[in-house]
């Protein structure tokens, strides 16, 4: 199943305001379970997808992106980020009116679309819907990522071709 077609997925449960999705095709052998809200979830999807016979499991889930669907963006101020350890006091809160912009899938982060173009964007940039942010590689596909919404970039959290995970925050953007 294309990464796609699971994004466009997210962002129909966001707009529906629905907390669970199930597609179940037969004849693909396929099946796409979509959740979020709950108790103990932040409303970040969880996907599960099993596709020939039964083989698959999470394909990708996690708590970070505020509450929000897709597009890789949690729009929660105290986005609660990854890797904050058990018993620690979590990360400090953000700013007023700002969010973490995590990654929409695991892969390898650039900032341009090639080594000797300039990035994408910088602190300082103003986004739009259209704008584009960066690349994900993920499997050999550079994924373009959109912004998806209005604002200003505040901070770069990543360095250029770091390893990226799932719901990682990529910028702090100040809402427009």
């Amino acid at each position: 199943m294309e990464i796609k077609l699971v994004h466009a997925l997210v962002r129909i449960m966001k707009r529906a305001e629905l907390t669970e999705l199930e597609i179940d095709d037969a004849n693909a052998g396929l099946r796409v379970h979509l959740k979020r809200g709950g108790s103990g979830d932040s409303g970040s999807p969880l996907v599960n997808v099993l596709q020939g016979g039964g083989m698959g499991g999470p394909m990708m889930g996690g708590p970070s992106m505020g509450g929000h669907g897709m597009g890789g963006h949690g729009q929660g101020q105290g986005d609660a980020g990854t890797g904050a350890a058990a018993g620690s006091a979590g990360p400090a809160p953000l700013p007023p009116g700002t969010f973490h912009f995590t990654s929409p899938m695991v892969g390898t982060f650039y900032r341009s679309s090639s080594p000797d173009s300039a990035p994408f964007v910088d602190v300082g940039t103003v986004i739009d819907e259209d704008s584009t942010l960066c690349i994900v590689e993920a499997m050999k596909v550079m994924n373009e990522i959109k912004a998806e919404v209005n604002g200003k970039i505040v901070e770069v959290l990543v360095e250029n071709a770091e390893p990226v995970e799932f719901g990682q925050p990529l910028f702090l953007v100040a809402k427009n």
